[in-house]
């Protein structure tokens, strides 16, 4: 009889340890809507710039910095950063369509 009940404790302790939940591991900010399309421009802006030989490196500086600010969940730095980017890249690849020595008027 104390056999029996031995074993049937011992399942229990095991079925109720089994059960036993861990708390849930911190999630990090998800970063809204804005953030995802402004880092993603500056992604495929950059890759253009690149591509085309024209990138500045302030261009690759911010890409890094949207990066490293969606890693973290803050939105409104990786929408900044991505923005400035874009706009580094495109004028990247716009200076590079300029003439290297204008002759004459």
């Amino acid at each position: 009889m104390h056999k029996s009940l031995l074993v049937v404790v011992a399942a229990g302790l095991l079925t109720l340890s089994a059960c036993q939940t861990t708390p849930p591991a911190p999630t990090k900010a998800a970063l809204n809507d804005e953030a995802v399309i402004a880092l993603s421009w500056a992604e495929a802006d950059v890759k253009d710039a690149s591509k085309a030989d024209a990138l500045w490196t302030t261009a690759a500086d911010s890409l890094k910095a949207a990066k490293d600010a969606a890693a973290k969940g803050d939105s409104a730095a990786t929408i900044k950063n991505a923005k400035a980017a874009s706009a580094h890249a495109k004028l990247g690849i716009a200076q590079s369509k300029y003439p290297l020595v204008k002759i004459g008027d």
